[in-house]
């Protein structure tokens, strides 16, 4: 069993991030993957979409406040993106490569999370099976991300590193989680 803590920061040109901060965890077991995130901050002053009745398959989350985690097989360039919005909304997709071949995962037709919002604290945790897609005994490496959106329109972007000169969530030198 895999289980590591993390925090992100916002990119460093971005706007100041008021007083947010985001944390949580990932674990990778038995073909488990499980993470969480908490945002602790004034919330009211998020743009934060409605909790959805029904939940789906939604494209484009990131142009809004979405939180994110990046997959990859250790020594391949294939990797995995899910992108779970605080509505409830979610999609998974998988790359060839760097930014090639991005195609929605058809073997994930779900994304089970919990969302818990509070005045001072969005918290939203997910756990899915990932057999199909990682068969055997693999090493994994993930990156851990989220865009943030205000009430004011202003976006930032948030992870563990930021090692570009703009924010990028799918450098592979980002992934630096091993699992």
């Amino acid at each position: 069993m895999t289980i590591r803590s993390f925090s992100l920061k916002h990119f460093p040109s971005d706007p100041p991030a008021s007083d947010f901060q985001i944390a949580g965890s990932i674990e990778w077991h038995s073909h488990i993957l499980s993470f969480s995130y908490t945002l602790l901050g004034p919330v009211a002053e998020l743009a934060l979409p409605a909790p959805a009745e029904q939940p789906s398959r939604k494209k484009s989350l990131w142009e809004e406040t979405c939180f994110e985690v990046f997959l990859g097989v250790k020594n391949s360039p294939r990797y995995w993106e899910f992108n779970i919005s605080p509505a409830g909304h979610w999609n998974v997709y998988r790359f060839n490569a760097y930014r090639q071949g991005m195609e929605e995962e058809p073997s994930i037709t779900s994304l089970p999370m919990n969302i818990d919002r509070r005045s001072e604290a969005l918290r939203l945790s997910v756990r899915i099976g990932l057999e199909h897609i990682f068969p055997g005994d693999q090493a994994l490496e993930a990156a851990v991300s989220a865009v943030i959106k205000t009430i004011q329109g202003t976006m930032t972007c948030w992870a563990l590193v930021h090692p570009g000169q703009r924010a990028d969530f799918h450098r592979r030198d980002s992934f630096i989680i091993d699992l």
